[in-house]
């Protein structure tokens, strides 16, 4: 029987209700409910958990993300290296990527069913980090990728580079690397341009930069774009898409690039990004 994954956010008491109900259903339909730690616990079923990174070893046909965009991006993040579309069902409050709401999960999954479901395709970021001039980290990111500084309040020294050409070097809180998807995320609090999904671009953005002349840049899709910590304050961070983080430390550098991988989620009706700036942060109101 064909497989779906399941992934949900921790400590959402409903799940309990909602997650016995759809594993039924999905087991009276003919499929093979695959649930992460997270999600069994909910049903008591922890002993046929898979672990997240593991779950694309099943081959689901589908995934379904039950909590906010934080869970849809790490189910993004799990599933980056096949094509599962991911269906993404808001349990919180905002959700500009999860618009499935839970009253539409079972229409939603059925439309894919019969082959007429949205499909919104959203490119991928592949990020390097580079220590002592060997590849220590990579990751795949749907949002964003960010260098900040922790608790000190001291800012960082940062120099950008474009396809190995110097552009700056500043300093800031810290430096912002976004995908046209992470463009209404944290840049855009940092007062980055908003991006329509399907543009093929990515944008920087600078964290209170100590000068009045940096201002965030788009660049072509196909740019690579290099960040190096020039001046690193105690306790910097490089962090993925909010969730993964590492500790920086000093001529570490960091490539950004776009990813040869897709994001595919699922959604019942179409939806503009305006409607959902509209709904979601007022966007245009008066």
């Amino acid at each position: 029987m064909p497989t779906v994954a399941i992934i949900s956010k921790p400590q959402k008491p409903e799940l309990e209700f909602i997650l016995t109900e759809l594993v039924a259903w999905l087991r009276a339909r003919g499929f093979t409910p695959i649930l992460e730690p997270d999600s069994a616990s909910y049903i008591g079923l922890e002993n046929e958990a898979v672990e997240r990174s593991a779950m694309h070893c099943y081959n689901p046909v589908v995934v379904i993300s039950l909590g906010g965009d934080g869970t849809l991006l790490s189910a993004a993040r799990a599933f980056a290296r096949t094509d599962t579309p991911i269906l993404g069902v808001n349990l919180g409050s905002l959700g500009f990527l999860t618009e499935v709401p839970l009253s539409e999960l079972y229409a939603t999954f059925e439309a894919w069913m019969a082959g007429t479901a949205v499909i919104d395709t959203r490119s991928l970021m592949h990020a390097q980090l580079l220590r002592d001039g060997k590849l220590f980290r990579e990751w795949d990111a749907l949002n964003d990728v960010v260098l900040a500084k922790g608790a000190i309040a001291r800012m960082g020294e940062f120099a950008i580079e474009v396809d190995g050409q110097f552009v700056a070097r500043f300093r800031a809180d810290g430096v912002i690397v976004s995908t046209p998807t992470g463009s209404t995320a944290y840049t855009l609090a940092a007062d980055g341009p908003i991006l329509m999904p399907a543009v093929d671009a990515m944008v920087l953005t600078a964290i209170c930069p100590h000068l009045l002349t940096i201002r965030p840049i788009v660049f072509p899709g196909d740019t690579e774009i290099a960040v190096v910590v020039d001046v690193v304050p105690h306790e910097t961070y490089l962090t993925v898409d909010g969730q993964e983080a590492v500790e920086l430390i000093l001529n570490d550098r960091i490539l950004c690039r776009k990813s040869t991988r897709f994001v595919h989620l699922l959604r019942l009706h179409p939806n503009g990004l305006f409607n959902v700036l509209r709904s979601k942060l007022s966007w245009g109101e008066r």
